[in-house]
C-alpha cells in the first residue's frame, strides 16, 4: 500500500511518518520545505509542494497513491482568525478535489473536536456539529464539501476529529512544552488557569498510530473521533505529567483566565465503527481537586 502525507514536517506529521514506517508500508511525505524533513528515515519518499497552488498532475507527482492523510491546515493556533474560511478552506478544498478528480481512491482528514462548539459532556462522532470559531466552522464546512464532492466523484473518507495530545515536537504555545520548559529553566512556580476543565488527551504517538490504522483500512468510514473517550481535568492531567517525570513545581492555579472558545467540560467518545479500542496509555481520572 502507497501512502501519502500532507503536512509531513509538523507534529502530528513526524509521528505519523513513524507510526506508517512501522507498517512496512511505502510511504510519500509532503512538504513545502524538504530542508524540514532532512533528518527521517531514507525509507520516505519526500515531494515538495504547496498544496496552496497544486499542479493539475499533482497526484502522478505524488506517485498515484492508494490513500491520502492530509494533516496540511494554516493558520494555527490563531482559531479565531478569519483565515480560516476566507484563505485557508478554498485552498484545502481546491487541492483535495484535485487530488481526488485525478484518481486518489481514499482519502483521511483530521478535522477538530472544535467542530463541536460549545456542546458539553461526551461527544459522539454522530453529535450535531455546531461550530463556534473560526478554525471549527472552516474545517466542518470541508467536512460537507468532501461529503457533496462524494456524489460526483466516489472516494473513500474519513473525517477523523482530533481532541488533544502531547508529545515531542510540540509547538512551544502548547501547555506540555511551555511546563517542560518551565521546568528547565528551575521555575518555582507554574501559572496556569484554575486546571478544573475537563478535556480529551492522548499522547500524540498514539494517535498517530490511529490515524494510521483508520487510513489502512480503506473504507468509507465517515467521521470518527480520535480521543481516548476518558474525561480528566487540565490540573489533573498536570500532576501527572509531574509525577511521570518526577518533576517538582508548584502550581499557580488561576493565574490565566479559562478560553472563552470552548466550554467547561467536554470530550469524546469512540462509535461502535471506529477501527481502534478505547486508550492503551489511561490516565487516571480525576474531575476534582
Amino acid at each position: 500500500m502507497k501512502i501519502a502525507v500532507t503536512g509531513a514536517s509538523g507534529f502530528i506529521g513526524r509521528h505519523v511518518l513513524t507510526s506508517l514506517l512501522k507498517q512496512q508500508l511505502e510511504v510519500i511525505a509532503v512538504t513545502r520545505d524538504a530542508a524540514r524533513l532532512a533528518d527521517v528515515s531514507r525509507h520516505v519518499r519526500i515531494i515538495e509542494m504547496d498544496i496552496a497552488s497544486p499542479a493539475d498532475d499533482c497526484f502522478e507527482r505524488l506517485g498515484c497513491p492508494d490513500v491520502l492523510i492530509h494533516l496540511a491546515w494554516d493558520g494555527l493556533p490563531n482559531y479565531k482568525s478569519l483565515h480560516h474560511f476566507e484563505t485557508e478552506l478554498p485552498r484545502q478544498y481546491h487541492f483535495l478535489k484535485t487530488m481526488i478528480e485525478a484518481g486518489l481512491p481514499s482519502l483521511l482528514v483530521t478535522g477538530t473536536c472544535f467542530e463541536y462548539g460549545m456542546q458539553s459532556g461526551a461527544l459522539t462522532a454522530e453529535t450535531q456539529t455546531q461550530p463556534n470559531n473560526p478554525y471549527g466552522y472552516a474545517k466542518d464546512v470541508l467536512h460537507r464539501q468532501l461529503n457533496f464532492l462524494q456524489a460526483t466523484k466516489p472516494f473513500n473518507l474519513t473525517w477523523a476529529r482530533l481532541f488533544y495530545m502531547y508529545g515531542e515536537g510540540q509547538p512551544n504555545s502548547s501547555l506540555y512544552p511551555i511546563l517542560k520548559a518551565s521546568i528547565a529553566r528551575g521555575d518555582k512556580v507554574f501559572n496556569m488557569s484554575g486546571g478544573e476543565q475537563l478535556r480529551d488527551y492522548l499522547p500524540v504517538e498514539e494517535v498517530a498510530d490511529r490515524i494510521t490504522q483508520s487510513a489502512m483500512s480503506e473504507r468509507n468510514v465517515g467521521a470518527i473521533n480520535i480521543c481516548s473517550g476518558q474525561p480528566i481535568s487540565v490540573r489533573r492531567l498536570v500532576e501527572h505529567w509531574l509525577e511521570e517525570h518526577d518533576w517538582n513545581i508548584a502550581l499557580n492555579l488561576g493565574y490565566y483566565p479559562y478560553p472563552d472558545y470552548e466550554p467547561m467540560a467536554f470530550w469524546g467518545k469512540l462509535s461502535q465503527c471506529d477501527v481502534f479500542g478505547a486508550s492503551k496509555k489511561p490516565i487516571t481520572v480525576m474531575t476534582g481537586n
